[in-house]
C-alpha cells in the first residue's frame, strides 16, 4: 500500500484571491500595428552559381537575343524571382520577364542498352531595349 500511494498526487488548495476590478486603459489616439519584416533573399555576384549554370547557346536561343531574350540552364530549385536578381546583379541589366521551362527526362536507347537522357531546368530572361549580355566573349 505504501508504494501506491507514493504514485498519487496531492492537491493542494490555492487560497481565494480577491478580485480586481480592471484597470480602465486610456486610448491612443491611433491604434498602432506592428508588422514583422519582409525576409528578401538577396542573391550576391557570387551566390550567382548556386541558381545559374550556364548560358545555353543553341540556334534558336541565339535568334532570341534580337528580341534581347536570353536563354540559361538553371538549377531545378531555383525560382523567378532568384533568377531575376541573379542576372541583374552578375550582368548589371535590367530584367523585365522571366519564363521557366522544366524539360523533363528522356528514354534512349543504344542497342540492348536502355537508359535515361538528363532533364533539366532552363530559363528564358527577357531584358531591357538596349541592353546587352555578351554570352560568348569575341
Amino acid at each position: 500500500m505504501a508504494l501506491r500511494n507514493i504514485f498519487k498526487r496531492k492537491l493542494k488548495e490555492k487560497p481565494a484571491q480577491p478580485i480586481e476590478k480592471p484597470k480602465e486603459e486610456i486610448p491612443l489616439e491611433k491604434p498602432v500595428e506592428v508588422k514583422p519584416p519582409k525576409v528578401k533573399r538577396e542573391v550576391k555576384v557570387g551566390e550567382a552559381y548556386r541558381i545559374l549554370k550556364t548560358p545555353q547557346v543553341t540556334e534558336k536561343a541565339t535568334d532570341l537575343t534580337k528580341k534581347n531574350q536570353y536563354v540559361f540552364k538553371v538549377w531545378p530549385g531555383a525560382n523567378k524571382v532568384e533568377i531575376k536578381k541573379a542576372i541583374e546583379d552578375l550582368y548589371g541589366v535590367d530584367v523585365l520577364d522571366v519564363k521557366i521551362i522544366k524539360v523533363p527526362r528522356k528514354k534512349r536507347r543504344l542497342g540492348r542498352i536502355s537508359g535515361w537522357r538528363k532533364g533539366y531546368k532552363k530559363a528564358i530572361v527577357k531584358i531591357k531595349e538596349g541592353q546587352k549580355i555578351e554570352v560568348l566573349p569575341r
